[in-house]
């Protein structure tokens, strides 16, 4: 457990004594000290991968290389050594980044190998411990069907190519490592729930887009209009808010309320447009409901999920 501290306001109002005060002092400047040769010796990596893979550029490189660095971390942290944690961390996230997005290009994009790189992903957080690992997972799970982001002039895209599918499988995905959150370790159930919360994301963002655009899939002949979607995303929102509710669950209250009002606004923008008088109900209504959220907040307890 890791707790901070003020020490010249704990020392100035006469809670530790000034021989205590120097004792943490020095434990804070080994740690600092610690954490800054790390954090060193972690640029160090990322230069020398850096300039391995600029001499010899090609995607087997990377892959070799990340698998190496990657290893090396799981190495060190499973050796359980606090005075390289950092490092450990530094090395297994890059080295799984390098060797996955090398495997992706060498094999152009191939959805099977996108599945195999998610699913290495999985194990690679799984063995560290890591939730920024388990993170990757899930997104790179959605890339497969499609998922993509992009940047051009100040313009941010969000791309779900399969509203329906993407709505489907990460619900399930959400509900099935919620599910196994519940037996597993302390250590693990974190990384499986961090999982759950990024399935429920994308899920909404299935939703988002197939209200705005809905499903027309000619070659298999599947039409799902923008309405349904609209409909079916508030009752799943209604639903899952109650189940949170019930259950003390202040992160997916939350997560249902902030999607809630991104549903509300782009129906109430998609048919009444953006006029004075919109704008001004719309604000007013966004006042009321950030009123709504803060008492709830207030009336539930801080839990997991």
């Amino acid at each position: 457990m890791k707790v901070t501290l003020d020490l010249d306001k704990l020392l100035h109002e006469g809670k530790i004594t000034d021989s205590e005060y120097a004792k943490f002092s020095e434990l804070s400047a080994q740690t600092l000290g610690s954490l800054a040769f790390n954090i060193l010796i972690g640029f160090g990596v990322i230069a020398v991968s850096g300039a391995s893979l600029a001499l010899i550029p090609t995607a087997a490189t990377a892959m070799v290389i990340g698998s190496v660095i990657l290893l090396g971390g799981l190495i060190v942290l499973h050796k359980h050594s606090q005075q390289w944690l950092v490092l450990a961390n530094i090395c297994t996230l890059i080295g799984a980044l390098m060797a996955g997005s090398g495997a992706i290009a060498h094999f152009e994009g191939s959805a099977y190998v996108i599945l195999a790189v998610a699913a290495f992903f999985t194990l690679a957080s799984y063995l560290s411990k890591s939730a920024l690992l388990a993170v990757l997972a899930v997104l790179t799970l959605s890339s497969s069907i499609g998922a993509q982001t992009g940047y051009f002039h100040a313009s941010y895209v969000i791309v779900i190519k399969e509203p329906a599918i993407t709505v489907v499988l990460f619900s399930a995905l959400a509900v099935g490592l919620y599910q196994l959150s519940k037996i597993l370790k302390p250590d693990d159930e974190r990384i499986a729930l961090i999982a759950a919360r990024t399935s429920v994301f994308i899920a909404n963002m299935g939703f988002w887009v197939g209200s705005l655009w809905g499903v027309r899939n000619l070659e298999y002949k599947v039409v799902i209009p923008s309405e349904a979607f609209a409909i079916m995303w508030a009752l799943a929102l209604l639903a899952t808010g109650i189940w949170a509710w019930k259950r003390n669950r202040r992160w997916v209250v939350n997560t249902v309320a902030v999607f809630g009002g991104i549903h509300f606004y782009t129906q109430w923008f998609e048919y009444l447009d953006a006029t004075p008088e919109t704008v001004l109900i719309g604000g007013t209504l966004a006042l009321l409901f950030a009123y709504i959220l803060k008492t709830m907040n207030e009336k539930l307890k801080s839990s997991d999920m």
